[in-house]
């Protein structure tokens, strides 16, 4: 990262982790997530001008809960420990850590009980986000009692010392509820580590350009183009560092959705000029997809089946020595890395084959959020219609038909999802959905159609917002636009005769289906 300033934040295996350094580079600082464990000395080596510990499921006090070495107080770095982090640090420091009597999640007021630079411009008292079964019951000596919950529930919401630079919050202010979270992480990054805030996109574009030429230098590169926003602008930047050394392959897996792959087309080879190459694969692909219904079977049969089209494809291009793709972090992230659970393979990531015929796979985004990915997009001059492109997975409608994969349920699919898109954009709420897709469900349900028994398949319509795809809530999209939804798929689709609407939010559900 050159002579970036960064700030490391040590990941303890709480839920909300990844909004920490959402929102700590949403401050104009860049961060990322490390496990626990690193070492004193490759901390040093990383030289962050802070450090911040994450939250976690763990008591400290257990002879199997994650730890760190003490000797991170003595490097002068400050450091802000959040909920678990929190005890750790007046557990490690002398203090003592004791189950609650009361549990608290959710909305807690706090009160402020004594000026630090944490808490500048943080009214006495303030609405925050809760979620412990553990509290700090007694103080590390040195250190300032700074914040309680307005119950008296939790009689250390927060502490600290202005001289050692070292902080402990109970309540969790990466979360949006959290009024003043905001406020808290900003004065731990200006006030407390003197950030000076110089992680911007248009830095990141430039850093970017300039190490993918000293790493590609005259060699060719080959792109897995989907189509989607983050491929588009993986491509972009690669191709703004190497020109026509950037052959793209789109491969049409016949997954896609209705009138895409003309579209694909269209935008990129005709719009942008781009060296774009079409693999027509869907017979392929379904048929590799055959008997398969569990879902990361699915994922990881089509991330196999993309990684081999385009090993094809690059043996007729000629030596290639890079591939490219568009993997973003959160894809890094729910495939499992550091303390996180595995909660899907991405095709990209977790589904990749353990050998490939290219030198090196470059992935440029890898350590950007979606709406980072967006600005990136706008950066380099992506119209919006590119940039704006909703989120796509790469497995595709893959994963948006339960059970087998075939020829009939795609077609269903397809033509349910468009009328889907159709009718958002009628009512124009294209903007204002995050994502939104049909789901070929694996259930089917009596119907009456024409005075006619039917049986055929349930259709689940998904619909979230969300920011940064790592939560999302459903969107609540009104009545009359469902009722025209719904009564279009059963009249016009095919092997159709019910539709349901999913209002489940991320978590505990993940965006797709599957």
């Amino acid at each position: 990262m050159g002579n970036r300033q960064k700030v490391l934040i040590l990941d303890f295996g709480g839920q909300y982790n990844q909004l920490i350094a959402r929102r700590v580079r949403d401050l104009g600082v860049y961060s990322e997530l490390k496990n626990s464990d690193m070492s004193v000395e490759e901390i040093k080596e990383y030289a962050p001008i802070g450090i911040i510990f994450t939250g976690g499921p763990n008591s400290v006090y257990e002879e199997t809960a994650p730890r760190i070495d003490k000797g991170i107080f003595s490097l002068g770095i400050p450091v802000l420990g959040i909920c678990y982090g929190c005890q750790l640090i007046a557990y490690e420091l002398g203090g003592i850590v004791r189950h609650a009597e009361t549990s608290e999640y959710g909305k807690r007021d706090i009160r402020v009980l004594k000026e630090s630079l944490l808490f500048k411009g943080v009214p006495e008292i303030s609405v925050s986000w809760m979620s412990h079964t553990d509290h700090v019951a007694e103080l590390p000596s040195g250190f300032d009692r700074l914040a309680e919950t307005a119950e008296k529930t939790c009689p250390v919401a927060a502490f600290g010392s202005d001289d050692k630079k070292i902080y402990g919050v109970q309540f969790h202010p990466e979360v949006a509820h959290s009024e003043y979270g905001n406020q808290l992480l900003k004065n731990f990054l200006y006030e407390i580590c003197k950030a000076n805030g110089d992680w911007t996109m248009k830095g990141f574009v430039e850093k970017q350009i300039a190490l993918l030429k000293e790493k590609i230098g005259d060699k060719k590169v080959l792109c897995a183009m989907s189509g989607g926003v983050d491929s588009a602008v993986a491509a972009t930047l690669i191709h703004k560092a190497v020109g026509n050394q950037l052959t793209c392959v789109f491969v049409d897996h016949g997954l896609l959705r209705k009138y895409e792959a003309e579209e694909v087309m269209e935008v990129f080879k005709d719009g942008l000029g781009m060296n774009l190459i079409k693999v027509d694969a869907g017979e392929r692909f379904l048929m590799k997809l055959a008997n398969v219904t569990e879902p990361e079977e699915k994922r990881k049969v089509i991330g196999e089946e993309f990684i081999r089209v385009f090993e094809s494809a690059a043996r007729e291009i000629g030596t290639v020595d890079y591939l490219v793709q568009g993997t973003i972090y959160p894809d890094v992230i729910e495939s499992g890395k550091g303390k996180s659970a595995v909660i899907k393979s991405h095709h990209n990531v977790g589904g990749l084959p353990s050998v490939v015929d290219f030198k090196e796979i470059i992935e440029p985004l890898c350590d950007l959020f979606k709406d980072e990915v967006r600005k990136v997009g706008f950066e380099l001059g992506l119209p919006d219609k590119v940039v704006l492109r909703q989120p796509f997975p790469g497995p595709g409608l893959a994963i948006r038909i339960m059970g087998e994969v075939t020829e009939e349920k795609l077609e269903t699919v397809k033509d349910a999802d468009y009328i889907l898109r159709d009718e958002i954009a009628k009512a124009g709420l294209e903007k204002k959905i995050w994502q939104y897709f049909a789901v070929v469900t694996n259930s089917k349900t009596v119907g009456v159609q024409g005075d006619f028994r039917t049986y055929e398949n349930v259709i689940a319509i998904r619909a979230v917002t969300s920011v940064d795809a790592m939560t999302a809530d459903w969107a609540r999209i009104p009545f009359d636009v469902l009722e025209k939804v719904s009564t279009r798929i059963v009249n016009e689709v095919k092997r159709a005769n019910r539709v349901v609407y999913d209002i489940t939010s991320k978590p505990s559900a993940t965006i797709e289906w599957e």
